[in-house]
């Protein structure tokens, strides 16, 4: 059985405030002025059998439900597989939020992580969330939702039912025997037949490398000479992987919160689970200041409880209200949703009390945010999406020895988390062999990259900022000390000026600027 550690998403966007836009296409619509009104797609340099998609010229249209600036909508057509580009083709879904100064100006693309994650979501539900009030009154602000998410051409899996029992069904049999191990590899099967069945061909081309391609023709269809890019989370590995195959074309990129090329897929899962482990005794530390705490004693103390409550509902589920069972999984997932953000402790500490009554009605709320689910279904299709471009981009773990080495790892650094996160590789049965890499990224003659890592970020350590930024021949690590995921826009001046000054200015930070 492979126990590769699951590999959680990286959503930046994950504790967001929830604003509720509709980004719909106002039909007929006439935009007063269009995004990048005097500039042409930009073609030089371009081989003569992309020239079609290069060339194209963009269709904008007025979007409705959001109430500060101007955005419009437009698809993008893109090879289907940037390798054969005569081999089909496939639609991105694009939104821009015209910078407050009412000016033509360059483009600001931005991406919130997963992978899987909406960036035209991102963007329509509140531009100045994304990128800040100085980013967004300066640049077009440009979300997009990558190739297999979303309305771009979408990953498409299961339904709400089907899902639901996917994510939610308890296995019959105990945790690590034989039958919880056939009864997991068979939903996997489906899981993926299903994806298989449902995508139109598109699944072994959603890969970061065709993605980084797809947003270099973004940059060129409206008019960029050079992209300018804030990433956070996952979007630091695609905008990593864009500087690596186009060094010329980096104008000023910000990866924030970043992953680190250069780690397997096993190693990924091992350094979040012991982030997890982290930022979960730092809320414990937290937690116990505070009269409202479902937890007594040290933190030590407070974290074997936690423990003894997941070994709890492990054995005895407890039913919601909606019939779904909260098993130890699904606990686990609701407390790493609320861990992105100290913002979101509260609601930790809301769900774990109640489910230490034997609710778990909260917890199962903080586990529905994480999977995007609502009362009417999923909202989007981020957990396929997620599924497809992991399954693609990390190459499969075949060392028996180096899972035993990062079981016991686990074990040893994140003993409340380890019980629940390994099991079976769901990538070990996805319907096409993975064509992605690991390694470092130098993209040498790029210009310089800022990336941004926070100290207890639990979902990309800090680790990787720091190895990013030393890979990169061009790179600048700015650090936050502090918990959560990502660093810009989160309350820390340093950073926020540090990253605008750069993207404004072209000013670069200090190499190794710490802030608080």
């Amino acid at each position: 059985m492979n126990r590769r550690a699951r590999v959680l998403a990286a959503l930046a966007t994950l504790a967001a405030a929830c604003v509720t836009l509709t980004a719909c296409v106002i039909p007929g619509a006439t935009a007063d002025r269009l995004p990048a009104p005097d500039r042409a797609p930009v073609i030089a340099g371009i081989a003569a059998d992309l020239l079609p998609y290069y060339g194209q010229q963009l269709d904008w249209t007025a979007c409705e439900g959001a109430d500060e600036g101007s955005y419009y909508c437009t698809t993008v057509t893109a090879p289907l597989d940037w390798s054969a580009p005569d081999a089909g083709e496939l639609e991105l879904a694009v939104i821009v939020r015209i910078g407050d100064s009412g000016e033509s100006t360059a483009s600001l693309l931005t991406n919130p992580g997963g992978p899987g994650a909406s960036g035209y979501d991102l963007v329509a539900d509140s531009a100045v969330f994304a990128v800040g009030e100085k980013l967004a009154e300066a640049y077009d602000v440009v979300g997009f939702d990558p190739r297999g998410v979303g309305r771009s051409t979408a990953v498409t899996c299961l339904d709400t039912d089907g899902m639901d029992a996917y994510l939610f069904d308890i296995p019959a049999d105990p945790r690590g025997s034989d039958g919880w191990t056939d009864e997991l590899t068979q939903r996997n099967e489906e899981f993926a037949a299903a994806c298989e069945a449902g995508s139109h061909g598109i699944l072994p081309f959603i890969t970061t490398v065709n993605a980084a391609h797809d947003m270099d023709l973004l940059r060129a269809v409206l008019g960029d000479d050079e992209l300018t890019y804030l990433g956070y989370s996952y979007g630091t590995f695609l905008g990593a992987t864009y500087a690596q195959l186009f060094p010329d074309r980096v104008g000023r990129l910000v990866l924030d919160g970043a992953i680190d090329p250069s780690v397997s897929g096993l190693e990924v899962g091992t350094t979040q689970a012991i982030g997890f482990e982290s930022a979960l005794r730092a809320y414990m530390a937290d937690c116990l200041t505070d009269r409202e705490c479902p937890f007594r004693g040290t933190v030590d103390d407070a974290m074997a409880d936690l423990g003894t409550l997941l070994a709890s509902v492990d054995r005895t589920p407890l039913r919601n209200d909606d019939g779904r069972m909260l098993g130890a999984d699904s606990l686990m997932t609701g407390i790493v949703a609320a861990l992105y953000s100290q913002d979101s402790w509260t609601y930790l500490t809301q769900a774990l009390g109640q489910a230490l009554s034997g609710d778990p009605e909260f917890a199962f709320f903080l586990a529905d945010f994480y999977y995007n689910r609502s009362e009417s279904g999923y909202d989007d299709n981020s957990t396929e999406a997620f599924r497809a471009y992991n399954c693609m981009d990390y190459p499969a773990e075949t060392d028996a020895a180096a899972e035993d080495a990062a079981d016991a790892l686990i074990a040893e650094k994140a003993p409340t988390i380890a019980p629940y996160w390994t099991g079976v590789d769901a990538c070990e049965v996805w319907p096409y062999p993975p064509t992605g890499t690991r390694g470092e990224i130098a993209a040498e003659g790029a210009a310089p990259i800022v990336v941004v890592g926070t100290t207890n970020d639990p979902a990309t350590p800090y680790e990787w900022s720091v190895s990013l930024a030393e890979q990169l021949a061009s790179g600048v690590l700015v650090t936050r000390e502090g918990e959560g995921h990502t660093g810009f826009n989160k309350g820390s001046d340093c950073v926020d000026d540090a990253v605008e000054t750069y993207l404004l200015e072209g000013t670069v930070p200090t190499d190794g600027l710490v802030c608080r």
